[in-house]
């Protein structure tokens, strides 16, 4: 799996800047098919940063109801937490 198809986007919300600020940790959406080894490598590599630790957690699907019938209103999605060290930073959180 290339580096780019491990990372799909960065989540930034008001939580994950806070995380970004006060614990130096970035969140990003991956790819369900990855291990905390390939983000560990991909975000190292796309963004020049040493990674210390990788959380990874799966997002399940929200359901939706009309009348009694039940349907999928988004599928299911990985998150991925990453620490890095102090001092070192993703601009693209900076905004």
């Amino acid at each position: 799996m290339n580096v780019y198809d491990v990372i799909k986007r960065p989540i930034i919300t008001e939580g994950s800047t806070k995380l970004a600020a006060e614990l130096n940790q970035y969140t990003f959406e991956v790819d369900l098919r990855a291990n905390k080894i390939q983000i560990k490598d991909a975000i190292e590599r796309i963004f020049e940063v040493d990674v210390i630790k990788v959380a990874t957690l799966i997002v399940p699907p929200k359901r939706g109801r009309r009348g009694r019938k039940e349907y999928m209103r988004s599928p299911a999605w990985k998150k991925a937490i990453v620490t890095l060290p102090k001092g070192q930073t993703i601009g693209l959180f900076n905004l």
